[in-house]
């Protein structure tokens, strides 16, 4: 009897709660929670579909509109070397070679290939043709070749960036003269050259070893590669070592009190302020105050230091946090000091992270403009830098230069530019996932 008074109210109970967990009330419960979780997977996926779309359409337009600057058309003309306009004394003395008028030579051998061309207006459309860097690649040739002096050679020459542009397709032949950059008698000309063979699309080196220029067909990274390496390594060498330092002291040694407590809100504050501002302190500090060279690497490595710091800190004191205490208990039970426990099982435990996050900060600093446009990295730079207290121009600022000109021929060499810098970001990211991978240790 007993248990059966007990058996009764439990099922009973089993009953009730069957009851209501089969009844059409909990049924639509169930049903609107699996189309709920069902919504929110769709968002999900919609959110991912719409940024790669959003990504692959960016990517797309760069590489539809940059593309093209990896070639540049070229005009084949025979050119006499005469040595009345270059070597007038015959001692082929460098300086008089260099203060040859090279234009003379392109400009009388247009003239032998098109005799009808008399007039003046004619004259100068046809030399316009050619780049403006024409005549310094026969000085160069006649530099590093005298005796190529006297004799007459075929030499492809840079035609001019709205040749170069009618040759890819970008000018449309059936628009108004008026309305283009080539008349029509140019481009009469350009198809006479091109149905000899005279003109021909070719990989443009001088993209990726020339400096800046006027001119779109000459102008090249090299210079502002060469200036971004240069500030990378002064902030490199500035904000790991005093990162690494800072993080180990608020994280080891730092007595937790009110003080160490605002030094952390404010290194986390430091790393949402707008990089700009940072450009503004290195203008008043380093430029008003100490009086460094304007458009310097070295300027634009500490400006960029003092922005990396932050972040740099915040990584490596996460890295650090995560080493398991147990590896610092056992070392101090074997009688290390704090000093070398950190120094000698903390660090090296907590290194593959602090790499992550500096190769990170890097790759971020890499592709700031605005602190460094306002130290003035926008000067117009022919010459390659040799060193960090040269003038020099960094990669953003350079494609921020070449998006500012009107010309079309930029248009392609502006996201050729962005295409350089984004190999570069990959390229910094992808080592980061392989340290990372390479020396992860799991416990």
């Amino acid at each position: 009897m007993t248990e059966m008074a007990i058996g009764g109210p439990l099922e009973g109970e089993k009953r009730a709660a069957s009851g209501i967990h089969t009844s059409e009330a909990a049924k639509l419960r169930l049903k609107s929670r699996y189309s709920a979780e069902r919504r929110f997977k769709l968002y999900g996926i919609a959110a991912i579909v719409f940024a790669l779309a959003a990504l692959a359409t960016l990517l797309f337009t760069i590489l539809g509109n940059g593309v093209t600057a990896f070639q540049q058309t070229f005009v084949r003309i025979p050119i006499s070397f005469e040595a009345e306009a270059i070597d007038t004394s015959g001692k082929r003395d460098i300086d008089e070679l260099r203060r040859g008028d090279y234009a003379a030579l392109i400009r009388s051998s247009l003239s032998k290939q098109f005799p009808d061309v008399t007039d003046r207006l004619g004259q100068r459309q046809l030399f316009g043709m050619f780049s403006a860097g024409a005549p310094d690649q026969l000085r160069d040739m006649v530099l590093a070749e005298p005796g190529v002096i006297g004799q007459t050679r075929d030499v492809w020459l840079y035609a001019s960036s709205d040749v170069d542009m009618l040759n890819k397709g970008f000018i449309d032949r059936k628009t108004p003269e008026q309305s283009r950059r080539l008349s029509d008698r140019q481009i009469s000309w350009v198809d006479t050259l091109a149905s000899s063979k005279a003109i021909e699309k070719r990989f443009n080196a001088r993209f990726f070893t020339g400096g800046d220029s006027r001119e779109p067909e000459l102008v090249g990274v090299w210079g502002a590669v060469v200036g971004s390496f240069f500030t990378l390594m002064v902030c490199l060498s500035l904000s790991l070592p005093l990162g690494i330092m800072a993080a180990i002291y608020l994280e080891e040694f730092a007595p937790k009190n009110r003080f160490t407590e605002i030094i952390e809100v404010n290194i986390n504050n430091l790393a949402a302020v707008p990089s700009i501002v940072y450009g503004l302190l290195g203008l008043a500090v380093f430029i008003g105050f100490f009086g460094f060279p304007r458009s310097a690497p070295m300027v634009g490595g500490l400006v960029l230091a003092l922005m990396s710091l932050p972040v740099m800190i915040i990584a490596s004191r996460a890295s650090i946090r995560a080493v398991p205490p147990s590896i610092r208990e056992a070392a101090l039970g074997l009688g290390a000091s704090k000093v070398q426990t950190v120094l000698h099982h903390v660090l090296p435990l907590a290194m593959p992270g602090i790499l992550t996050g500096t190769i990170i900060a890097m790759a971020h600093a890499l592709g700031e403009t605005a602190p460094l446009l306002m130290i003035g990295m926008v000067a117009f730079l022919v010459d390659i830098p040799s060193g960090p207290l040269q003038a020099a121009t960094v990669l953003p600022v350079q494609v921020f230069m070449w998006a500012d000109s009107a010309e079309r021929g930029f248009v392609e060499k502006t996201s050729a530019g962005i295409m350089v810098l984004l190999v570069f970001l990959l390229a910094m990211n992808a080592l980061a996932i392989f340290l990372r991978k390479k020396f992860e240790r799991r416990w």
